[in-house]
């Protein structure tokens, strides 16, 4: 089959992404550009090879950058603090960041500028092959759908401050949904997933996920991989890794304190609503129940609703939601999430929900120092939006999926396993992508 190669379509698309862009640019010349944390990982990658210990130095202060390195206001020095922070990082990560030495400082920021939005567009790909439209990106609608994608995407608010931080969250988002969404019988399937936990922990909830729904070949093979991370870590920086397992990463407050704005875990939330820097006894318990009712809802989804894409979803939104610290540029998989909810034409929630990844709502409220511990009540889904955004999500789409279940013809025996591929389904589409078909026309015909 063959398509036009311009429509009215097509131009409309390319010409908002190349506004978007050409916006952007303007953005980061008129205005300071800190790019904040890829001069930590320089920090931490010129460590490693002056054989110093990367956790030892101020990477955030001004005796590493100058006094002027990360600018000011939300997206510069405010949000980390005036105190000493070091990386939360693996030793594993230190060693990755070694060949950021190697670029100028000026030329490696354009490096991860121009490398974070081109990972913007693989994640839109990666999405849209996560929720079954990949087949479709060969044809004029799935091009032109990624390509206006790209273009509102830049300006969600984690995807915008990743690109400023010059964070390599969306990398790590990459790695773990182009191994999360290949198919099962994948060769090694489970090992990018495995470096992505060994870089930073977080993603280690996955392997949970994995287990959970009985891949266990998968899952093995991701704790494979993150173990070879600590080993490699442990073999090249041995002081370094037993200070980080033994001590430092019990340590959540070493990238800031965790009650500032930028912090979008329930830890955060629960602090600056309780008014308290260290809700402890509370937090875990409600981070321990959360855990616990995201995996169930994630397996739940995979296995009995046949929704591999709710699976994958719930799993990163419970681990944003449950690690101590989750700073507001680690959402970028609001993307997935946002694809997921237009895929199943739940327009109205999908638009409420970009809505809150986009207006930056808590600039309306004091997100610097201790002030944050002493917002009004009215003021917490400002300063928290992400965090209540998404439990409102997990709740919503649980439910969606429990009456999927309930209104199925035979639904009365779930089935033990995940659906295999369907006959006659195309060898270029994932196994996420086959299984969502239910979802989807329940979606539709419910909303």
């Amino acid at each position: 089959m063959t398509y036009r190669t311009v429509t009215p379509r097509s131009l409309i698309a390319v010409g908002a992404l190349v506004l978007s862009l050409a916006a952007f640019a303007t953005l980061c010349v008129t205005r300071p550009v800190p790019l904040a944390d890829t001069l930590v990982y320089r920090a931490e990658g010129a460590a490693v090879l002056g054989g110093s210990d990367p956790y030892g130095i101020d990477l955030y202060g001004a005796g590493v950058h100058g006094s002027g390195a990360y600018g000011s206001g939300i997206y510069g020095s405010g949000i980390y603090g005036t105190g000493t922070y070091g990386t939360a990082y693996p030793p594993f990560a230190a060693i990755l960041f070694v060949p950021t030495t190697w670029l100028p400082v000026g030329a490696l920021k354009v490096v991860f500028v121009l490398g974070n939005i081109a990972l913007l567009a693989l994640f839109v790909r990666l999405s849209l092959r996560l929720v079954g439209r990949s087949g479709r990106l060969v044809g004029r609608s799935g091009a032109v759908l990624a390509v206006a994608a790209v273009a509102a995407g830049l300006w969600l608010e984690p995807v915008t401050r990743t690109i400023l931080l010059g964070d390599i969250a969306l990398a790590l988002a990459c790695l773990v949904l182009w191994d999360l969404t290949r198919p099962d019988h994948a060769l090694a399937k489970g090992f990018a997933l495995g470096i992505a936990a060994g870089i930073t922990l977080t993603p280690a909830v996955f392997i949970a996920y994995l287990l959970l729904t009985s891949r266990v070949r998968q899952g093995l093979t991701a704790l494979a991989a993150l173990a070879g991370t600590v080993l490699l870590g442990m073999l090249v920086l041995p002081y370094a890794s037993r200070e980080f397992w033994t001590s430092q990463v019990f340590e959540t407050d070493r990238a800031g304190a965790a009650w500032t704005a930028g912090n979008q875990s329930l830890h955060g939330l629960l602090a600056r609503l309780l008014h308290t820097p260290e809700p402890a006894a509370v937090w875990a318990v409600v981070a321990l129940l959360t855990a616990v009712c995201g995996l169930w809802a994630a397996r739940r989804a995979a296995v009995r609703a046949g929704s591999e894409r709710w699976g994958i979803l719930f799993t990163a939104t419970t681990a944003l939601l449950v690690t101590p610290v989750s700073w507001s540029h680690e959402w970028v998989w609001c993307v997935p999430l946002l694809a997921a909810l237009l895929a199943e034409r739940r327009f109205c929630t999908a638009a409420l929900a970009g809505a809150v990844w986009t207006a930056r709502s808590f600039w309306a409220v004091p997100y610097e120092g201790e002030p944050a511990l002493r917002l009004a009540w009215w003021q917490q889904p400002l300063i928290s939006p992400y965090a209540l955004c998404a439990l409102a999500l997990l709740i919503l789409t649980a439910w969606h999926i429990r009456a999927l279940r309930n209104d199925a013809p035979g639904a009365t025996e779930p089935p033990s396993r995940l659906p295999g591929p369907r006959a006659g389904a195309g060898p270029g589409r994932s196994g996420a992508g086959r299984q969502d078909a239910g979802v989807a026309t329940y979606a539709e015909n419910h909303e």
